[in-house]
């Protein structure tokens, strides 16, 4: 299954949990997860990868970045959030 697959079926999870989902394509820093994801004051940044997939170094350092300022950071393994 293509990443493009599991990231819509997270996408289709967690809005149905009442996530507000924002799918970034180009930021101004590379590395930043594929998804940010609202809810009430919370705010949760998903990296999303195939069960075979690995992170960037990049990725690794943008969630490390993300998650020192407070934020919620996951990333997935197929469809299977993993808490950064």
């Amino acid at each position: 299954m293509k990443e493009s697959n599991y990231q819509k079926k997270i996408s289709d999870k967690l809005e149905s949990e009442g996530w507000y989902l924002i799918k970034l394509i180009k930021t101004n820093r590379n590395g930043i997860p594929d998804l940010i994801a609202l809810k009430s004051d919370r705010v949760m940044f998903v990296e999303v990868k195939t069960p075979i997939g690995k992170l960037a170094k990049l990725q690794e350092f943008r969630l490390d970045e993300l998650k020192e300022k407070g934020f919620e950071c996951y990333y997935s393994k197929g469809v299977e959030l993993i808490k950064w």
